[in-house]
């Protein structure tokens, strides 16, 4: 069980956000130090998204790691989820908060400076900032560097996390323009072993914050 679904988030430094996948893929990348898992299934029936979304829930709890739905808040409570993820063209994080009360996570996509300053007056717990680079799980969204990252760290009041074909490979320089937390997609959920693709991840930004710390 959740102890607290907020404290957690604070400290998460990985995120997972990822589709439907086995059990066993979602057991080893927890295992591995994923520490925030967002569910994220587009086009599909809403009894569909719950269905998967409280196997996840089972998964994630044997973890005490926190379970996100991507972009639609009326599906939190049925699902026993933590909370939302919304972009900008989904509902308004004040109308998500109405619904959900002060008890569960809202996060918000934001792709540039304006947006990241818009998110200071509404009620969100952390923002994603990218995507840093072309990814194909954004088609047709521009890639938009680091420059954000760096703004973010500068100017974000929020915790956020940088999202966006950010790897193992690339990571070094996500973190060096100033991000502490991180979001992936396919460098976990496309990777052989799971676990040790978390793990590797998790040994960079541990170690740089430990760095950072001294």
């Amino acid at each position: 069980m959740i102890h607290d679904r907020f404290e957690r988030l604070a400290a998460a430094r990985l995120y997972l956000v990822c589709d439907e996948m086995p059990d066993e893929r979602l057991d080893a990348a927890l295992r591995g130090g994923v520490q925030v898992v967002q569910l994220r299934i587009k086009e599909t029936l809403a009894d569909r998204i719950v269905t998967v979304a409280r196997r996840f829930r089972e998964v994630c709890a044997a973890h005490d790691v926190p379970l996100i739905i991507n972009d639609h808040p009326e599906l939190v409570a049925e699902a026993d989820a933590d909370g939302v993820h919304l972009g900008q063209d989904d509902v308004p994080v004040a109308q998500a908060r109405q619904l959900l009360g002060g008890e569960r996570i809202i996060g918000l996509s934001t792709h540039d400076p304006a947006q990241i300053e818009a998110a200071h007056d509404v009620p969100a717990d952390y923002i994603g900032v990218g995507p840093v680079y072309s990814t194909p799980t954004k088609p047709g969204r521009p890639a938009v560097g680091t420059d954000l990252i760096a703004h973010a760290r500068r100017h974000a009041r929020l915790p956020f996390f940088a999202i966006g074909g950010v790897n193992a490979a690339n990571l070094e320089t996500v973190l060096s323009a100033g991000a502490e937390r991180v979001a992936v997609v396919r460098a976990i959920t496309q990777a052989p072993d799971p676990e040790l693709a978390a793990r590797e991840l998790r040994t960079i930004l541990d170690s740089r914050v430990q760095v950072a710390a001294t």
